[in-house]
């Protein structure tokens, strides 16, 4: 990669890449392949933390009796991405990497061209915000969220260095590059804590066709319950709102100490609501999006009690 440097773009999986290419939305002049890198992959126990290699698909991750034992909710999410077929060649690696959408650049070059492109692709306007100079293309993964309540480290590597950063400092709030991954960097691990692995776990996703969309809003919890239903702690994120997950906040200063009864669901869920304003960068109407918040926050609240 530090030969080509900027010219070249990884390849895994490609479902989200080759895709791009054809709408011309990445021209790479070289593709490196990282699929048969063995060090890449396995699924494991080690030091503390569940080891996941960036290259496992996302199919292998769902069915992993690891993950499916000790973190449910990751399973759930890596089993509602795409479609199987998608899901057999996508990696959670590319998945964590997955570009940002919006309904003004995910189209093809013919299509954008007509609007004079974009601010994220070979234009100078927003045509969301149609003011300012940042991108609001929205971050549409549905691993993160769940990483995120997991408190789980991304490693990365590249040309110079290794280093090993929290999934909560990896995303940042700019659409057209959303991750803290410079271009000669690959993702080779993730690692999520075992000391988390007993916490209560649920997810829940939105989409236009369960079969295959992506979300328009996934909701990610997870929180520790002792056994009369006391919350010690919880905590809560949600995405495809913006561009990059969103935590929300103040959940701990509402439920710890209390227990998630029908009022303190409804309390986090109106808490949650306050926090997300989606823009119209997606297909579907921003203030609906919205309006599901809630709704979704408390179907995932709901599900975490009987998990």
């Amino acid at each position: 990669m530090s030969q080509y440097a900027e010219e070249a773009m990884y390849v895994a999986g490609g479902t989200d890449l080759i895709p791009n290419m054809k709408h011309r939305l990445f021209e790479p002049t070289h593709l490196i392949a990282l699929k048969s890198v063995s060090e890449l992959s396995g699924i494991r126990e080690e030091n503390g933390y569940l080891r996941i290699g960036a290259a496992e698909t996302l199919a292998e991750v769902a069915r992993n009796p690891g993950v499916k034992k000790l973190f449910p909710a990751l399973s759930d999410a890596a089993g509602h991405v795409a479609g199987p077929q998608l899901r057999n060649a996508g990696t959670i690696g590319g998945n964590l990497c997955l570009d940002t959408r919006c309904t003004y650049y995910n189209q093809t070059s013919f299509w954008r061209g007509a609007l004079g492109y974009c601010l994220k692709k070979d234009g100078t306007v927003c045509h969301v915000t149609n003011v300012g100079k940042k991108c609001v293309a929205a971050h549409s993964a549905d691993t993160p969220p769940v990483l995120m309540t997991l408190g789980a480290t991304i490693t990365l590597a590249g040309p110079q260095r290794k280093r090993r950063v929290p999934i909560e400092d990896f995303f940042i709030a700019d659409g057209i590059c959303n991750t803290r991954r410079t271009p000669v960097e690959i993702v080779t691990e993730i690692r999520i804590p075992l000391s988390v692995a007993n916490r209560r776990q649920a997810y829940a996703k939105l989409r236009q066709r369960k079969s295959i969309d992506f979300p328009l809003l996934t909701v990610a919890v997870s929180a520790d319950i002792e056994g009369d239903g006391t919350v010690q702690s919880i905590n809560g994120v949600v995405t495809a709102l913006g561009a990059r997950p969103r935590a929300l906040s103040g959940w701990d200063d509402l439920a710890v100490g209390s227990t998630l009864d029908a009022d303190m669901i409804d309390e986090l869920a109106e808490r949650a609501h306050e926090q997300c304003h989606p823009l119209e960068n997606l297909i579907v109407d921003a203030d609906w999006r919205r309006a599901m918040v809630p709704v979704y926050v408390r179907r995932v609240l709901e599900k975490l009690l009987i998990t």
